[in-house]
């Protein structure tokens, strides 16, 4: 079995999203060098990438865009529905749950948590949000692959401890921490800050 470096792994969404774009535009046919150029990638490493799972393009025509399009979704799983759980029920998890791209990637958020009494209870966008001390007990019975921390930083390892806890197998982690879950558990850290400081770098190199 081929191992697949994790590059290669990143930039399959890329390709997928420009062959959304152009199959909405009604293009059938892209060749490498068209799918680079709308993924931001090298036409040969769009061709290298590819390969490691098939021979889906035709020498001087290009991709069908409509069957590239299916075997990466296959190759993605994005046609498998995965359920999360939400943890932090603030402003950056309100605007993650109301988020509608995700349907496409297959994901769905079934139930939020927090810790806040005025917000326990409540519906937000059809979602009731529950007591974290009702974490486990609700995936589990829910059988949630996802955990998504929206919390602050002081108490998201308490929460991806829950998670795991709990039998969540990924965990996507929005608060600006480094957490520490077991080697099983597949782990994608989102850090709006760090993304900022880098900005802010290159910026300040050109004042």
């Amino acid at each position: 079995m081929i191992e697949i470096p994790k590059p290669t792994l990143g930039r399959l969404p890329l390709y997928y999203r420009a062959l959304v774009a152009a199959n909405e535009g009604g293009i059938e046919i892209l060749s490498s060098a068209e799918l680079g150029e709308n993924a931001g990638v090298d036409s040969a490493q769009v061709r290298k990438d590819l390969t490691y799972f098939g021979q889906f393009g035709r020498p001087g025509v290009g991709y069908n865009v409509v069957n590239l399009l299916a075997e990466l979704e296959r190759i993605l799983g994005l046609k498998n529905p995965n359920e999360a759980v939400l943890i932090g029920a603030g402003r950056l998890g309100m605007a993650i749950c109301n988020y509608p791209g995700f349907s496409r990637y297959g994901l769905k958020i079934v139930a939020m948590f927090d810790v806040d009494p005025a917000k326990i209870g409540e519906k937000l966008d059809g979602l009731e949000v529950f007591s974290l001390e009702k974490l486990e007990r609700i995936v589990g019975k829910l059988g949630s692959q996802i955990g998504i921390i929206t919390t602050p930083a002081p108490s998201a390892q308490q929460v991806a401890n829950k998670l795991v806890a709990a039998g969540v197998r990924a965990i996507w982690n929005f608060a600006p921490v480094n957490l520490k879950v077991p080697p099983s558990i597949i782990l994608r850290n989102e850090d709006l800050a760090v993304g900022l400081a880098t900005l802010s770098h290159y910026l300040s190199g050109k004042k």
